[in-house]
């Protein structure tokens, strides 16, 4: 055990200073140029895609002259790197940073912007498309963060230049909220606890009405509460389907 235990030291030890020492080349390998060169080279990296290095100059930036002219903008920058990166904790901290420093700076929208497009990434990579299988049923924690986000963009900001792709991703983020809760009102209902699938059904219907979710929330409550014998609520749960879907129900 004591063995072991010395071998997890010395390989815990071995990674940190494997990370320090790259942390140290990175920083190293950026020259000690005016902030105006290093700032053009790193929008060179920007266009050309090559965010790792852009990310380096301007983190070297950040540091040399964090009260220099491309201050604020290299902070913005920063955040972008990150974000096409897919280094979205990294990302989120300089933009929670960036707003909490600068709440009055013109491009507060911007960055509210961005912090809903990397939570809404994360929320993506945690299963980016694995082998194409549906994974509606995960934790939806990021996406409704992400939907949050744009909310508040488009309360503070309803004439951003980014108001118009916030309100479609939000379209995007309902339906992917709307298809967890039902996912998981039919795991309840599987499983026979249909007091809780109804409830989880009634919570889709009441939350998410205007979206593809609403027939089937519908059919589990009007079979929960027959179930549970709750002829009134069943009736009305059917009633409220037909007067919606008149042309559509089986």
């Amino acid at each position: 055990m004591v063995k072991q235990r010395r071998v997890w030291l010395t390989l815990t030890l071995a990674l940190a200073l494997t990370a320090t020492g790259c942390s140290s080349t990175k920083k190293d390998s950026v020259p000690d140029e005016p902030p105006e060169v290093l700032y053009q080279d790193a929008q060179a990296r920007l266009q050309s895609g090559n965010y790792i290095r852009a990310a380096e100059l301007l983190e070297a930036m950040d540091s040399r002259y964090p009260f220099g002219a491309y201050s604020n903008q290299v902070q913005l920058d920063l955040i972008y790197a990150y974000y096409k990166q897919d280094d979205t904790a990294r990302a989120l901290a300089n933009i929670d940073r960036f707003i909490r420093l600068n709440p009055n700076h013109p491009s507060v929208d911007y960055a509210q912007y961005m912090r809903g497009l990397t939570n809404m990434a994360t929320d993506h990579n945690f299963f980016q498309e694995l082998l194409n299988i549906d994974r509606t049923d995960r934790d939806p924690a990021y996406a409704r963060q992400a939907f949050a986000d744009f909310r508040q963009l488009l309360r503070q900001y309803p004439e951003s230049a980014y108001a118009a792709d916030a309100r479609a991703r939000m379209v995007f983020l309902k339906n992917r909220l709307a298809k967890y809760d039902l996912a998981v009102a039919q795991f309840y209902m599987k499983r026979g606890a249909w007091l809780a699938a109804a409830n989880r059904a009634k919570q889709v219907v009441e939350t998410y009405p205007d979206t593809n979710t609403l027939k089937p929330a519908l059919d589990i409550m009007a079979k929960a509460y027959d179930t549970l014998g709750l002829t009134e609520m069943a009736n009305n749960a059917k009633a409220v389907k037909r007067a919606n879907f008149a042309n559509k129900v089986n």
